[in-house]
């Protein structure tokens, strides 16, 4: 499930399956651990959905993962932010997650409700600057611990490039090595009116962020990734 009711979430067959079957924290630990193994991937990862909703569970979850596989193995959350609060992330940290995603998606409130679709004002106020705050929180007490991920978002429809700037900004002040990522938001799941961005649009949302002042800065484009430095730049 997820507290946040997106339109063109991309995540919907996961976020509203009513099929699968609950799964214990150490059940999903044990599956997690087995794909982590049989694959040899560097990490797992815990995503949504929002997988902050329940607490107890989550924490316990990381706490079985952590027991489970090496201590080299990234153990990532990946959140909307919006119930991070410090005293839940210093409990994550604890438990051993050390990968931590966090999405404020945007910078103004009005944009977060259209993004988001909330319509009550003041929740959707509350949600990102708790969002905000986690992304500042982490980074001040646990970047030595916590590798730390920022996700915004772009599409002209819903956020202009002024907006970009300003969450650029805020971030920068956060701290200007903050991996930052911008998903372009294509059409999906309730919202497929929408027109994907061009490769060119999200370079250009990359480079208004590094205007900003962010060094690591990552635009997911219809053609793949382009990271720092324009590595993985191909021909548009």
């Amino acid at each position: 499930g997820c507290n946040l009711r997106c339109p063109q979430c991309q995540n919907y067959l996961v976020t509203y399956d009513n099929v699968s079957p609950a799964l214990t924290p150490r059940g999903a630990a044990l599956l997690l651990a087995e794909c982590q193994r049989r694959y040899r991937t560097k990490g797992v990862a815990v995503s949504g959905g929002e997988p902050t909703l329940n607490r107890r569970w989550l924490v316990s979850l990381f706490r079985e993962l952590t027991r489970l596989v090496g201590p080299k193995v990234r153990r990532h959350l990946d959140s909307n932010g919006t119930l991070l609060t410090p005293d839940y992330i210093d409990e994550l940290v604890e438990a051993g997650c050390n990968n931590i995603g966090v999405e404020p998606k945007c910078a103004r409130v009005e944009t977060y409700m259209r993004v988001t679709g909330l319509s009550d004002r003041d929740r959707a106020s509350k949600y990102l600057e708790t969002a905000w705050r986690a992304v500042e929180y982490i980074y001040d007490n646990y970047r030595d611990r916590v590798y730390l991920g920022v996700g915004l978002v772009y599409n002209r429809e819903l956020v202009s490039l002024e907006e970009v700037a300003e969450a650029g900004e805020r971030l920068a002040a956060i701290g200007c090595d903050v991996q930052v990522t911008v998903l372009d938001y294509f059409p999906a799941f309730r919202r497929r009116n929408l027109k994907r961005p061009s490769p060119r649009e999200m370079l250009e949302v990359k480079r208004v962020l590094e205007a900003a002042g962010l060094k690591m800065v990552i635009v997911q484009t219809s053609r793949g990734h382009v990271g720092p430095d324009d590595r993985r730049v191909p021909r548009f």
